[in-house]
């Protein structure tokens, strides 16, 4: 995969299939779905990844590195904002560490590009960041995903890893995540669900985010409504929208801010 459908970014890159589910956000994640069809497509490095399990596709836990795609980005002359491992987390504990340095020296041999990593693992990626495994570049972003107040400790594990930019994406937002705290947060990114099981958003747990992020002075990037509308009816992804308060929010981070 390469150019992306996702507002926050322009490419996507995959050098790792395959994941397990780790909280319930990971539920009806698109990825799943997506893994069984690019199996079906015969796509090699996705074959054997996911399972039946009644009416769904989940993960098995298994995950294969695909060193064929460490050069990806290499060819990409023109910069590009990159989500490395929209199809599964690149701190996954299958990973090899020696794997994951192969791709940090990638993003470091490709400065013209900002490299989006996003984990719902950040107390692996704050390991091997302190391991000195993993060095500070200026072209990374480093982000955690956040769906409701069961796992808000996951920013405290973000906050531990030295980066350019710290972000936070709270999709699918599926519950409160209370009252937090976004010290040291550039960027925050709020979504509801899609698809035929998406559970409902709330406007108040996104006005939560939205005062949290103006009191700490982070970026607000509201991606969509999903499934469901401010109204609480379902209807489809389109016709929800995603205009919160009147208005579309796609802030961006200052990059060399931090």
């Amino acid at each position: 995969m390469s150019e992306s459908a996702i507002e926050w970014t322009d490419s996507t890159w995959n050098p790792v299939a395959g994941c397990s589910i780790m909280s319930a956000g990971c539920t009806n994640c698109y990825a799943m779905q997506m893994a069984r069809r690019l199996e079906a497509m015969g796509i090699e490095k996705y074959k054997g990844l996911t399972r039946k399990s009644g009416s769904r596709t989940v993960w098995k836990g298994i995950v294969h590195e695909d060193h064929s795609s460490l050069d990806i980005p290499v060819r990409w002359k023109k910069p590009r904002k990159v989500f490395v491992n929209s199809m599964s987390d690149l701190f996954h504990p299958s990973i090899s560490s020696e794997f994951i340095s192969k791709v940090w020296s990638v993003m470091e041999r490709t400065p013209r590009h900002s490299y989006q990593i996003l984990t719902k693992r950040p107390d692996r990626m704050a390991e091997l960041s302190a391991s000195a495994q993993l060095n500070k570049l200026p072209n990374v972003w480093l982000g955690t995903s956040v769906e409701d107040e069961h796992v808000v400790h996951r920013i405290d594990e973000l906050r531990k890893v030295p980066t350019a930019i710290r972000f936070i994406s709270f999709e699918p937002l599926i519950g409160s995540v209370g009252s937090i705290d976004l010290t040291g947060i550039d960027w925050a990114i709020v979504g509801g669900e899609s698809g035929p099981r998406a559970r409902p958003i709330r406007e108040a747990w996104i006005d939560e985010i939205h005062s949290a992020c103006r009191h700490y002075k982070t970026a607000f990037f509201f991606k969509q409504w999903g499934a469901w509308g401010k109204d609480n009816k379902r209807r489809s992804k389109k016709q929800n929208g995603r205009t919160y308060r009147g208005q579309t929010w796609d802030e961006m981070p200052v990059v060399g801010s931090v």
